[in-house]
């Protein structure tokens, strides 16, 4: 009886999404694990997280749209153009102080007016956020003249260049990187806003449907405005921590960093539909393709083999999304 019941509970667990989904986590795991030694290292894991912590940061964003039953793929170029915004600032005589405002209101900038567009303007938000890719890459392209923005003494005249770069190149007790903590800490604050707010209740209530979430005194317009927003302000702050780890930052910075954005959204368990998905879930997604990417690459494999790999992965949970919606209807 009692053995019985342990299965029981135990099966009653993958009722949960996020459960499921680290089970693969820990499943890709184990097998790197066994394939190479080098996988279980505590500098590798650290690694790990430390190479997907802006995609990490960005897919809570993403994943705010998605739930609320819309779609960005601007925030590769978002993420780029804020970065490019805070480089030319700090070139110019700007303290790092303003120059850090100045890139996140302009992640804010190109977010406002994504969700201002695609709900007062009714244009679709996939239609939207093409378009916007374009004129914010292009903006970035120009402001930078298609030449790299480098940080260094010569360069910027505030003497707390050092500290800034600190956020993207520091590491905690000589071992924890900084952008690891920026990735635990907009991951945490994410899960209070989507579970322990009413705007969270709200964004999941209209993405799973608009009608009656707007008899019910729901304003639908405003609560995808400030998705897309937050996203604008995510992708500013990955586009900052990148600059302050590089040193330095190009118009293309990001190329094609929205879909894998996207993918760890829906790896994570968020629906496209709309309505259903968790942080949670996404930073497990989010980590999903971290160790799918660091295992190849101690394998020896082929960039090119990763990219038909990681495809396949982001194919399979749309399908597993699609056939588990249909079962549930």
């Amino acid at each position: 009886m009692k053995r019985g019941l342990v299965f029981k509970k135990f099966i009653a667990l993958f009722k949960f999404r996020e459960t499921g989904i680290f089970t693969g986590l820990i499943l890709l795991s184990l097998i790197f694990a066994v394939t190479s030694p080098y996988f279980l290292g505590v500098n590798n894991l650290l690694n790990v997280v430390r190479q997907v912590s802006l995609l990490g940061i960005m897919a809570v964003g993403m994943t705010m749209v998605i739930i609320s039953g819309e779609i960005d793929l601007s925030v590769g170029a978002s993420y780029a153009f804020s970065a490019v915004i805070t480089g030319l600032a700090m070139t110019n005589g700007f303290t790092i102080g303003s120059s850090i405002i100045v890139g996140m209101l302009a992640g804010l900038v190109v977010g406002i007016v994504n969700g201002i567009l695609a709900t007062y303007g009714r244009i679709p938000s996939l239609i939207v956020t093409l378009g916007m890719l374009s004129v914010v890459r292009g903006a970035a392209l120009i402001l930078s003249r298609g030449l790299p923005i480098s940080l260094s003494g010569r360069t910027v005249i505030d003497p707390n260049l050092d500290k800034f770069l600190f956020i993207g190149q520091g590491k905690i007790f000589d071992t924890i990187p900084m952008m690891s903590i920026f990735l635990l800490a907009i991951v945490i604050i994410g899960y209070i806003i989507f579970n322990k707010t009413i705007y969270g209740c709200h964004a999941r209530a209209v993405g799973g449907n608009q009608i009656v979430a707007r008899v019910s005194g729901i304003n639908v317009k405003i609560i995808k405005v400030m998705a897309f927003s937050i996203t604008g302000l995510l992708c500013a702050l990955a586009g900052i921590v990148s600059l302050a780890f590089l040193a330095n930052v190009t118009g293309t910075t990001g190329t094609g960093l929205e879909l894998q954005v996207i993918a760890a959204v829906i790896i994570g368990g968020t629906t496209l539909k709309g309505g259903e998905g968790t942080i949670l879930g996404t930073f497990i997604g989010v980590l999903i393709i971290g160790v799918l990417r660091n295992g190849l690459v101690l394998l020896g494999i082929s960039p090119f083999w990763q990219m038909l790999l990681v495809g396949l992965v982001i194919i399979g949970a749309v399908g597993i999304d699609m056939w588990t919606s249909r079962e549930t209807t």
